[in-house]
Parts: C-alpha cells; sequence; structure tokens
C-alpha cells in the first residue's frame, strides 16, 4: 500500500466529517466525550443487541449504516474487532480506532490475530489494537473511549504515544501547555509513529511535536519523518522509555557492551535534532519552551530573580546541566548599577533583590538592560502564592514589567517558577499572549533551554545528515573471527596505520622476527578465536631484547604456538577505543571512547550511526571527556585531531564497504601519537566471504 494514501487517510481519521461507533458502553462513552469536545459531524452506533447508544438510534451492522464513515471507532472482542474492520474497509471507510487487546501484546494467537487484522484493513489507516485512539483539540473531534482533560486551543503542540494510559494522563496536565493532538497508538499495527508525524506537520497550527516512545519499529522511516520535522521548522521533543542494561553480559566485542540498544536510540536521536528528555516534566515544560519561543540559538542565559537562594540554585543546575551565563558587559552592568542601587552585587545569574520590588518603571529597566546583554535567553524566576490569598500587586508589578521589557527585544525570554505548583494559570495566560513561556520548575526550564538550543544547532547543520546505512539484507552463513593480523591487514587497506610486524611460530622465529623488526616489540598470541588476549596473558609489551621475547613466549607458549611480533608503539598521547557493531533495527553503528584496558570501567564513549561525517566525529570526539589528552592536557603534546579523524574514516571505511558481512569490529587501543595514529589492536568478526 501506498504509504502517503494510507497517511491521507489517516489525516482523515483525525479529523473526520462521519463517525462510526461499534460496541456497547464503550461505544456509548466515545460518544460522550465526542459531545463534550463539540463534534459536528455525524455519529453513527452499531449495536445489534440495542436499539439506542445515548439516545441515538443504532444500525445492526456496517452495512446498513446510511453513508461510509471518514473514521470509526470498534469497541468489541477482539475476533469481532477483525470482521467489523473487514466489513468497514469494504464499505471504502478512511480509518478506525480498534480499542480491543488481546493481539500481538500477548504473544501466542494474539500475534496471528493482529496478522488477520492487519489483512482486513487493507487499504484503511488503523491505530492500534490495544488502543485509546485521538483527540483533535483543534478542529473539535475525537475518538476516545475514556473522560480526558484539556481544552479546544487554536495551535499547540501534537503528542503522540505508545501508551493509552500515559496519552491520558497527559491531558489532565496542569503545565499550561495547549495540545493541539493528542494521539495514542497501542500495537501500531497499521499507522505508525511516523504516519503520525507527517500528518501531523502539514497542520500549520502545530508547533511542535512531543513522542512517548517505547520502541521503533521502522527505524528509516521514523528518520524520514524525523529530517521532514527538521526541514519544517517544527522541533520534535521525545521522551523514550525502556533503557536496556548495557553490557549486562560481556560479549566478544568491547564495543557492543558500549553500544546497548538504548545507545542507539540516543545516537538516532542525536543524528536527526530530535531532543531526548528523562521525564514526564521535562518533556512538558521543553515543549511549552518551543511551542511559545520556538527553539534558542544557544545556552548562553541572562538569569533574575530577587532572590540570592534562586540565583544560586540556578547557577548549579545551569553548569551542571550545560547552560552558560556570561559575564556583564560594562555597558550592561552601568545600567543595572545605576537601577538597582549600591546595595545589589551586579552578576549573571543576577538577584536583582527587593528594594524595587513594587517599582514598575524600575523592574521593567532593570528586565530591559538584561536583554541587552550577551544572551540567547533571558529567564526570570517568579514563584506566585496563592491565588485565593487575593491582590497581588507586587507580583502584577513584576509581570507587567517583565513584559514591557520583552517588547524592547526579540530573544527569548522565561519566567519560570521554582517548583511546578507555583505558576499560576492565570499568570501563564498573561505571558503566554506576550510571547513569554511560563515555565514549571527549575530544572525543568534548563533542560528545556538546552533542548531548544541543541534542535537548533543541528537544524544549522542539518545538511550533515546522511541517509542511514539500513541494516538491509544480511548475508547468511558460518560466522568467522579474523585473527589479529589479519584483521589488522584489512583495515591497512582502507587506510588504517597499523605498526609493522611478522607472524611466527615458535620462539626461534619470533626471535628471529624481532631482530628483523628492531628492538624494543611487542609479542602477542595469534588465534582466530581470541578475543580478550589482555585477560589471558597472551600479549607481552615492551620487549628489549631476546632474552625478553624468549622469556614472554616461554610464558604464553603452553597454550599457543603461532606470534605476532610487532613494533612497540612509543609516545603514546592517549588510547582510544573504535568499534563498529550491527544491529538488526539501526544498521551500523560507530562508537568512539577512551580504550585501552579500562574501557568499560571509565565508560567514556559516543556512539554514532553509520555513515557519519568528518564532522559528526569531530564532535564525538571533542565530547569525550578523554579528549583533554589529545588536545595536550597541561602542557602535553597534542595529538594532531585531522589525523585521528583519518584513521577513525578509515575503520568506519571498511565497515561501510562490508555493510552485509560484518557483524562487529574492534580497534583497541587506536593510540594517537604527536606525529601519528596506530591502530595496534584489531578484532573483526563477519560472515564468511561467499555466504548468501
Amino acid at each position: 500500500m501506498n504509504g502517503q494514501y494510507r497517511v491521507s487517510r489517516l489525516k482523515q481519521l483525525f479529523n473526520p466529517a462521519s463517525i462510526a461507533v461499534v460496541g456497547g458502553e464503550i461505544a456509548a462513552e466515545v460518544i460522550r466525550q465526542s459531545r463534550k469536545i463539540g463534534y459536528k459531524g455525524q455519529i453513527w452506533p452499531i449495536n445489534p443487541r440495542r436499539s439506542h447508544i445515548e439516545g441515538m438510534a443504532t444500525y445492526p451492522d456496517v452495512a446498513s449504516l446510511p453513508g461510509v464513515p471518514e473514521a470509526s471507532f470498534v469497541a468489541v472482542p477482539r475476533l469481532e474487532t477483525i470482521e467489523v474492520v473487514r466489513a468497514l474497509a469494504k464499505r471504502g471507510a478512511a480509518g478506525a480506532v480498534c480499542y480491543a487487546s488481546g493481539f500481538a501484546e500477548v504473544g501466542g494467537d494474539g500475534v496471528a490475530l493482529q496478522e488477520q487484522l492487519v489483512e482486513a484493513a487493507g487499504p484503511m489507516a488503523l491505530l492500534g489494537p490495544n488502543c485509546y485512539g485521538v483527540i483533535n483539540f483543534l478542529d473539535g473531534c475525537t475518538l476516545w473511549p475514556d473522560h480526558f482533560g484539556g481544552t479546544r486551543v487554536a495551535r499547540g503542540v501534537a503528542i503522540i504515544a505508545q501508551s493509552g494510559n500515559i496519552a491520558l494522563n497527559l491531558t489532565m496536565q496542569r503545565h499550561h501547555l495547549p495540545i493541539a493532538y493528542m494521539v495514542a497508538l497501542g500495537n501500531k499495527a497499521v499507522s505508525d509513529i511516523h504516519d503520525c508525524i507527517e500528518v501531523v506537520l502539514d497542520d500549520e497550527r502545530v508547533t511542535a511535536i512531543g513522542l512517548y516512545l517505547e520502541g521503533l519499529t521502522d527505524v528509516a522511516a521514523f528518520a524520514r519523518a524525523a529530517q521532514l520535522a527538521l526541514a519544517r521548522g517544527i522541533p520534535i521533543v521525545v521522551l523514550k522509555v525502556g533503557a536496556s542494561e548495557v553490557g549486562a553480559e560481556l560479549a566478544a566485542s568491547h564495543t557492543r557492551s558500549l553500544a546497548g540498544s538504548d545507545v542507539l536510540y540516543t545516537a538516532l536521536f542525536r543524528r536527526l535534532g530530535v531532543a531526548r528528555v528523562a521525564e514526564l516534566g521535562e518533556f512538558l515544560e521543553t515543549l511549552k519552551l518551543l511551542h511559545t519561543c520556538g527553539t534558542v540559538e544557544g545556552v548562553r542565559v541572562g538569569s533574575l530573580s530577587c532572590s540570592g537562594g534562586d540565583a544560586l540554585m540556578m547557577a548549579d543546575l545551569g553548569e551542571t546541566l550545560g547552560l552558560e551565563f556570561p559575564t556583564l558587559d560594562s555597558t550592561v552592568h552601568s545600567e543595572l548599577a545605576q537601577t538597582l542601587g549600591p546595595l545589589v552585587a551586579i552578576h549573571n545569574p543576577l538577584d536583582y533583590q527587593t528594594y524595587i520590588w513594587e517599582d514598575e518603571p524600575a523592574l521593567t529597566a532593570c528586565f530591559t538592560s538584561m536583554m541587552k546583554a550577551r544572551i540567547d535567553v533571558c529567564l526570570l524566576v517568579l514563584d506566585f502564592p496563592n491565588a485565593e490569598a487575593g491582590a497581588l500587586p507586587g507580583w502584577d508589578h513584576v509581570i507587567k514589567g517583565f513584559i514591557a521589557a520583552r517588547a524592547s527585544t526579540d530573544k527569548p525570554c522565561i519566567m519560570v517558577s521554582s517548583m511546578a505548583e507555583l505558576m499560576p494559570a492565570e499568570a501563564a495566560q498573561r505571558l503566554y499572549a506576550a510571547g513569554i513561556a511560563p515555565l514549571q520548575g527549575l530544572r525543568e526550564a534548563v533542560v528545556a533551554i538546552t533542548a531548544a538550543a541543541g534542535i537548533a544547532a543541528r537544524r544549522r547543520d542539518q545538511a550533515r545528515i546522511t541517509n542511514l546505512i539500513a541494516s538491509g539484507r544480511r548475508a547468511v552463513g558460518p560466522e568467522i573471527m579474523l585473527d589479529e593480523q589479519s584483521a589488522k591487514a584489512a583495515l591497512a587497506r582502507h587506510g588504517l596505520q597499523i605498526p609493522e610486524g611478522r607472524c611466527a611460530r615458535g620462539l626461534e622465529k619470533a626471535v628471529e622476527a624481532a631482530e628483523e623488526l628492531g628492538y624494543p616489540v611487542v609479542v602477542k598470541a595469534i588465534s582466530a578465536g581470541l578475543a580478550h588476549k589482555t585477560e589471558m596473558g597472551a600479549v607481552k609489551l615492551n620487549l628489549a631484547n631476546a632474552d625478553a621475547v624468549r622469556a614472554a613466549i616461554a610464558s604464553i607458549q603452553a597454550h599457543f604456538d603461532v606470534f605476532l611480533v610487532e613494533k612497540m608503539v612509543k609516545g603514546g598521547i592517549a588510547e582510544l577505543i573504535v568499534g563498529v557493531t550491527r544491529d538488526a533495527q539501526f544498521g551500523l553503528a560507530l562508537t568512539i571512547g577512551a580504550g585501552g584496558i579500562l574501557v568499560e570501567l571509565l565508560a567514556d564513549s559516543v556512539t554514532l550511526l553509520l555513515p557519519s561525517t568528518r564532522a559528526d566525529i569531530e564532535d564525538a570526539l571533542r565530547s569525550l571527556r578523554c579528549f583533554v589528552l589529545l588536545d595536550g592536557y597541561r602542557g602535553q603534546p597534542q595529538a594532531k585531531l585531522d589525523q585521528v579523524i583519518d584513521a577513525i574514516e578509515a575503520i568506519a571505511d571498511y565497515a561501510e564497504k562490508h555493510a552485509a558481512q560484518l557483524l562487529e569490529l574492534d580497534v583497541n587501543p587506536l593510540i594517537a601519537c604527536e606525529d601519528a595514529v596506530w591502530g595496534v589492536d584489531a578484532l573483526v568478526r563477519l560472515i564468511a566471504p561467499g555466504s548468501d
């Protein structure tokens, strides 16, 4: 079925001119909720055992309906659901919500039943099964089986959730977030997350998209939809749940222990400019900032409060989570000092104290001066008392002053309460009307700013986003692991620099090889099945003469008889691990991190999806804690960053050229020296060449 055709039918499901409601009490609730939201279209109840539902005459079956429903809510048991959907498809209905559970989510026969449901749906759009449906707060229509919160809006954010209960709870949020669409997907048997993203992207009233995500079924399709959103300037925020325990069981590859499935989701979101948050408060506040102000150009913040405590908390949170508080230039400093007087210390974050508490002109002047600073965002911390306390003139002066100052700048402006409950609805609406984001919670506000800035940065660099290497058809055949010499030789053919070495059988041949190469040397046991040589004592370093070589081989000769003798790499500035793994969903993933024997202990790594650009690789390197070593820590020599990137690109090139066969590879360590970068150990596991 053509994807665009099904998306066009999903649009009808989201805003139908007519609805068929199939079932009993659940169907009655759908009708009540449709009336509650003000739905103006036709509603046709279907129930062969009841003459009326909610005062409306029923029809015995789909065939007897007076017309073709654009949307249907099917709330009957699972076997009946399949037949009703088949009948709807036969009549040419655009789409349906399938409420019943007991399909693929329970396993067993449910998997086969879901396949039958998909077949029955044919060209229809379908949400579910095991699904709550959709609420359209823009046009006033709902296919929803339960009470919900929220009100009609003229514009707002679209939220797409895999959990019906989470979707229901989000409609009842008290974060004053205007919601345009709430979509619950259930099992995603037919219509998926990427389909829903495309639908809401076509509605100019949608300001941002929020995703509550448990997992993706089609990574490539999601990537296309997310790139489309990025190009159109509609930001996406995701709350991804179900993180795996990375490295619970050490595989042959160190890389595989670093690049678990949740790490790959993070890599995907970062690549596509999708902001990932950790919990529901951050999710709602980030969406609120994006709805009100759009993305922000950077993380330089001018922070205002009338409390030293608020200023200190903002400073601590900001430093921890990535904000910057630029020093105020002399002009701004002078203006603030003149407005606030000699008893107020001028800093950023600024505690302007309460000397000007009810002085609206002075408040306006203070806020306006901060907005002139070299900042990307102006933020004011203000907590409101209980609205039942009566008139609040002081707080009213602050709001009016901030709104007046906002008129002097085009920079995003935020008013944030330190706790979520201290931002009343009336204040939030006044701020919205003035283009100021009314955020709730200091930490949530900081997360929202960094998320919005990250989306903006990726949008500026969206030309760098390349198509993923789809997992595609993997070669079938026996798995093999190359021995170290073969693995490094294969990588060298793609440009990786490796130490000069010789393969030798037995002690005397190894000594001869060492004499030819010149000391110091390294001796390693060679075996195709040997993954972790260090742990087995099968690596001997910095051997300075023939006697040292003989002693080294004697200590490992009982288990191995073939040895790799190599020139010892000296002058290492930093050791990295560079590896590639294959995932059935995500394809090939490149992991870069602190290497050597401390890979898992330091856990200092970044994962990218392939292919990645040089700029992506450089960004990944600079984000590592160990980058300070490459950059010349405390006066030590610097590595040549271009050479490090060249080496990583060589490894990635090998992986991309062997995408169908490669299962995983490690180069550990990749040693960066002052004048060269060396791949000194490598592991490659792949499907045997020639297999199919």
